[in-house]
């Protein structure tokens, strides 16, 4: 039996209790953020969050199925994905078998419509993320809308429209609970505005000095204050600079982790240049960077 989910008056009555749920998780919202993420839910509409990679967006859909007590449905999208990879498959081995059963079951004689029926029932369907999330209350997390095609952005307006999609051997499957949907993009491309539009947007950017200083805290409890300032702010410096790929919020906690394993409580020119790889990931930033870095800890 489907659990009832958690209401949304159970979780929230505000931005600023939705943005405290979020702290509870480990997960700093700032205003904008908090107050997106509750017309979302409060509307039941579906959250487009965009920005550079590292800004938090993933972890956002993360924060908030912890903080609703839902379980996270996560479709990844990639060049090519289609709707049997991302809504549902037939078990075909399972069909066959159920075939030969029948066959032997009639001493070789077969009634085919009744067979053909049989064969399309949810005890062959093979649900996948967007089928799952129609059918049990939770948080689903559509990650880098940007890498799927055309064709997949239209097969997914049904889903937003109507919390609903439609099999054609099977009918139509409709969310009791509809998800809350959250859909991410690194702008490697434009998503067409017919998503868009059914959808409230976001823009993240990357956290500014303060807030990034406490999530290093609050993520790494060992960490100093001097360390997670010094972090943060050469961090910030390398986001300013022209890298192919600047460094997250994900980097940046990496960086710190690796700092605290060779037992730094400081960062200097020096340990920058043996750790880099922790923060930078293309050989170009690592040249780029190394070439400056006695500027950068001046």
């Amino acid at each position: 039996m489907t659990s009832v989910p958690p209401t949304i008056d159970s979780v929230t009555d505000s931005p600023e209790e939705l943005a405290a749920a979020l702290d509870a998780t480990g997960y700093l919202a700032d205003d904008g953020l908090a107050t997106a993420g509750f017309l979302a839910l409060r509307m039941g509409r579906p959250l487009f969050c965009e920005g550079e990679p590292g800004t938090g967006k993933t972890s956002l859909a993360i924060a908030l199925a912890t903080a609703l007590g839902r379980p996270l449905v996560r479709l990844q999208c990639h060049e090519g994905i289609d709707a049997a990879q991302a809504l549902y498959e037939w078990d075909f081995p399972r069909q066959l078998l159920h075939l030969r059963a029948l066959e032997a079951a009639g001493d070789g004689h077969l009634d085919v419509e009744a067979a053909e029926r049989s064969l399309y029932t949810e005890r062959f369907l093979l649900a996948r993320p967007l089928l799952q999330a129609l059918t049990a209350p939770c948080v689903l997390l559509i990650d880098e809308i940007d890498r799927a095609d055309d064709e997949f952005e239209a097969f997914l307006l049904q889903l937003l429209d109507e919390n609903a999609v439609t099999i054609p051997e099977y009918g139509e499957v409709r969310a009791e609970h509809p998800p809350l949907v959250v859909l991410t993009s690194n702008r490697t491309r434009e998503v067409h505005d017919a998503l868009k539009r059914r959808c409230l947007y976001h823009w993240l950017e990357h956290p500014d000095l303060a807030r990034e200083v406490t999530i290093l805290r609050r993520r790494i409890p060992l960490i100093g204050e001097v360390l997670a300032r010094q972090i943060a702010e050469a961090v910030h410096r390398l986001r300013e600079m022209d890298l192919l790929k600047p460094p997250g919020v994900a980097e940046s906690l990496d960086w710190a982790r690796a700092l605290l394993a060779l037992q730094r409580d400081e960062l200097d020119a020096a340990t920058a240049a043996r750790t880099l790889g922790a923060v930078l990931k293309y050989s170009e930033d690592l040249d780029r960077v190394r070439a400056k870095l006695d500027a950068l800890f001046a």
